[in-house]
């Protein structure tokens, strides 16, 4: 199609990635998708096929990350970039969470996104073209109890993505975005058997993906929210 883009979306595995990787390429769209799970990997490449591109990256690895990047940018730049990969801690009053714990919340969800941020950015800045976008969250811009890493995690976000948008040059954006509320594995650790009330994410898809494919240089430096 003509207006065929390339995605690069991390946590493309599962719940909203997996999500979003089939809405993308149902439109016609080039997926460049990874996850930590090589089992989730191989689904991907067998449902969806060439032009399409799956690759086992763990986002905390700068160094795998940097190898991917290389790897990915040899056919050229994305048009969009998405971090979407993030964990959640289990629910625990701040004090009682364990070190690691928080310390990995906030490696995948914020080191991560930084790392692909680190690699992609250079040939999307040069090319002068594209659009960045990190996941925040509703815990991005208001808090709860009991999530304060993950809290934390996504005003890093949020901040981030802003600081960001100031940096780069006229005919890109950056956008933290807020996806809502959906019933992923994620929302079932904070919300338990609450998160069935909220659209699955293939329904939250048929929204977000439109969404995201609007997004342009209009909208850099944004918080912005997936319709409801």
């Amino acid at each position: 199609m003509p207006d065929s883009r390339r995605i690069v979306l991390t946590g493309a595995g599962r719940g909203l990635g997996r999500a979003m990787t089939a809405g993308f390429a149902k439109l016609g769209h080039t997926v460049i998708g990874c996850s930590q799970s090589p089992e989730r990997v191989e689904e991907l490449a067998a449902e969806f096929g060439r032009p399409h591109r799956f690759d086992t990256v763990d986002v905390t690895r700068d160094g795998r990350v940097a190898e991917w990047a290389k790897s990915v940018l040899a056919d050229g730049p994305p048009d969009l970039l998405i971090n979407n990969a993030a964990v959640c801690n289990a629910g625990a009053p701040l004090w009682q969470i364990p070190a690691d714990e928080f310390a990995w919340v906030l490696d995948v969800n914020v080191n991560g996104t930084y790392h692909v941020l680190r690699n992609f950015l250079p040939a999307m800045v040069a090319r002068g073209q594209g659009v960045i976008v990190n996941f925040s969250s509703g815990w991005g811009r208001s808090t709860s109890p009991e999530v304060a890493p993950y809290c934390a995690s996504k005003y890093a976000i949020e901040g981030l993505t802003l600081a960001l948008a100031q940096e780069l040059p006229d005919g890109m954006s950056a956008v933290p975005l807020n996806p809502g509320i959906i019933n992923t594995d994620m929302l079932q650790i904070a919300f338990g058997s609450g998160a069935s009330s909220y659209p699955s994410p293939d329904a939250w898809a048929k929204k977000a993906v439109p969404f995201l494919l609007a997004l342009g240089p209009k909208d850099n430096g944004k918080s912005l929210s997936v319709p409801q």
